[in-house]
């Protein structure tokens, strides 16, 4: 009887799960039908749940537009360039952090502690970016946010249960701190590198609010921002000289198309990493959030 009470609850569980997972889903299901679809096929249905056309104009003019090609590039340098630095930065400041003979380290941490509850806010910041002459310039981007202080802490609770015993025996050999990092460490803490990566690769992607703040160029637009411009004032986009070209030389244009197709474009990179890093994901996640 025990374990029959057992199975229903557990097959109401997943079943309640299921429906969750597919609320959720729904959204992107809807986007993604749109995309593809006909302006008469959208406006025949109030809910559409089936796709009854399949149409590839909103994203022959996505890929005709120069504009988005520089934006993934832009996406694709910051996203490269800033997740290794902060890999790198993130890495070696939880190491350092771990080392209790390490002068000052109490400090450090109070300083890292107090930065996860206030920052300087909007215009200060702006304004060190400014004097730092990283004004719209990709870097700005970057830099600022060289290291997130919640990742840095979960590395520093998975370097803790390290045991003290390699790094001794390391130090026998004649290694140092940077030859056991990176020797020793890291090759047994690629799950929580690979987790804090990801998590960093995400973050970088759909940055878009410092590119709004410090770049005035629109051909440095990251993915993100480029998304945004078009679902604020798609009506302006629509209107311009290479949309009235394109719709010239192909059929009409749908502008809610057209804005569901740049929803896929954008979400399309993280949506195939996602799945080959999950392993990596879940089990880094659990190891570096519990401390031994």
């Amino acid at each position: 009887m025990k374990l029959s009470r057992v199975s229903a609850a557990d097959v109401c569980i997943h079943i309640f799960l299921m429906i969750v997972v597919l609320i959720m889903l729904l959204p992107l299901y809807n986007v993604l039908l749109i995309s593809f679809a006909t302006p008469a096929k959208i406006a025949k249905q109030i809910v559409y749940l089936w796709p009854t056309s399949f149409d590839i104009t909103a994203y022959s003019y996505i890929f005709s537009d120069s504009q988005i090609w520089k934006s993934l590039n832009v996406s694709l340098f910051v996203t490269v360039v800033g997740t290794l630095i902060n890999i790198v930065a993130t890495t070696f400041g939880a190491y350092a952090l771990t080392k209790k003979q390490m002068p000052g380290r109490n400090i450090f941490l109070v300083l890292i502690l107090i930065s996860m509850l206030f920052n300087g806010g909007m215009i200060p910041t702006y304004l060190l970016i400014k004097n730092m002459h990283l004004m719209n310039n990709l870097f700005s981007m970057i830099l600022p946010l060289a290291v997130n202080t919640f990742y840095l802490i979960i590395m520093m609770n998975f370097f803790r249960t390290v045991p003290d015993a390699l790094e001794e025996s390391a130090k026998i050999d004649g290694a140092n701190d940077i030859q056991i990092l990176l020797r020793i460490i890291l090759p047994i803490s690629m799950p929580t590198v690979a987790a804090i990566t990801l998590f960093y690769a995400v973050d970088r992607w759909n940055e878009w609010w410092s590119a709004f703040l410090y770049l005035q160029d629109t051909t440095k637009f990251p993915m993100q921002l480029y998304l945004r411009e078009m679902l604020v004032d798609v009506n302006k986009i629509m209107n311009s000289s290479f949309a009235s070209s394109f719709v010239s030389r192909k059929s009409d244009l749908y502008p809610q198309g057209v804005k569901m197709a740049t929803v896929i474009v954008t979400i399309l990179p993280v949506m195939l990493v996602y799945p080959f890093l999950q392993r990596h994901f879940s089990s880094g996640v659990m190891i570096g959030a519990v401390k031994e």
